[in-house]
């Protein structure tokens, strides 16, 4: 049997892992879409979501409380790395297990 993730309940990857992608996601670059105003350069070609590059990440659009609620204020504009995580993937149970959610 397999567990059903509702990411709008949990958001633990948006507070767990760095969200760094190619720089020409974002909408400074032609065709971009993520909001550059919500990154920061993280490597020479790469920029990570605000709030994901600290000890304690916690991603910049996420809102709402982790395991309870949540949205992400940017779901039709995040960057290529939120659309590869999958729920149940071995990414989501990582940091579901991190932040003391049922995996």
């Amino acid at each position: 049997m397999k567990t059903e993730f509702d990411c709008q309940q949990c958001g633990a990857c948006c507070a767990f892992f760095r969200v760094s992608f190619y720089w020409g996601e974002a909408d400074d670059a032609p065709g971009g879409t993520v909001p550059v105003a919500l990154t920061e350069a993280f490597a020479p070609l790469r920029r990570c979501m605000q709030g994901t590059n600290s000890k304690q990440p916690r991603c910049v659009a996420l809102g709402g409380q982790v395991g309870q609620q949540v949205a992400c204020g940017i779901y039709e504009h995040r960057s290529s790395t939120c659309h590869e995580l999958m729920p149940g993937d071995e990414k989501c149970l990582r940091a579901r297990q991190h932040h003391g959610l049922p995996v």
